[in-house]
């Protein structure tokens, strides 16, 4: 659940209803746009080549007209808070076909929603407490150190065989 903390205090919004396009083809490229800046979001939306892109932008002009006209807002100070395309009703016509059949066409529509927010402060991070240091009477004593554990070696290897004979010899 979100809390309070988690929205910001001054939101502004704008909607594009009855957009001729499906829903699914615009939040490929809201998906972009979301989280940045409003002029990131304008660069991003200028390069993309989606139809989607255009009534986007259209959509992300107007919330920065209503966040500038209405709560005098600075339209470059903004965040995209939340971007959205709802599903419209969608237009159903028929194409004639061969032997008398027909094909049904959906014609989909979709509702497009920006929120504008103003850019939180930017905060400093947390800085991690150091590490407790153990007291003196804790610290255990130079000479009741733990000795060194080494890695177990292979045992040497023996004298040469002409060794051995002579010795058996």
């Amino acid at each position: 659940m979100a809390t309070s903390s988690d929205t910001p205090e001054m939101t502004v919004r704008a909607q594009a209803k009855w957009v001729r396009m499906s829903a699914r083809k615009a939040r490929v490229v809201l998906d972009h746009i979301r989280g940045r800046s409003v002029p990131e979001a304008r660069t991003i939306l200028a390069f993309t080549p989606r139809a989607a892109a255009t009534e986007i932008e259209k959509v992300l002009r107007s919330a920065v007209s209503n966040a500038e006209a209405n709560h005098g807002l600075d339209g470059d100070e903004l965040l995209v808070y939340a971007a959205y395309a709802d599903e419209g009703p969608t237009l159903k016509r028929w194409r004639a076909r061969a032997r008398g059949r027909v094909n049904r066409i959906r014609k989909r529509t979709c509702h497009v929603t920006l929120v504008l927010a103003e850019r939180p402060e930017p905060t400093t991070p947390r800085r991690r407490r150091a590490a407790a240091k153990p007291k003196a009477e804790e610290q255990p004593a130079a000479t009741e150190s733990k000795p060194k554990t080494t890695r177990a070696r292979k045992p040497k290897a023996t004298a040469p065989k002409e060794q051995t004979e002579e010795a058996v010899a």
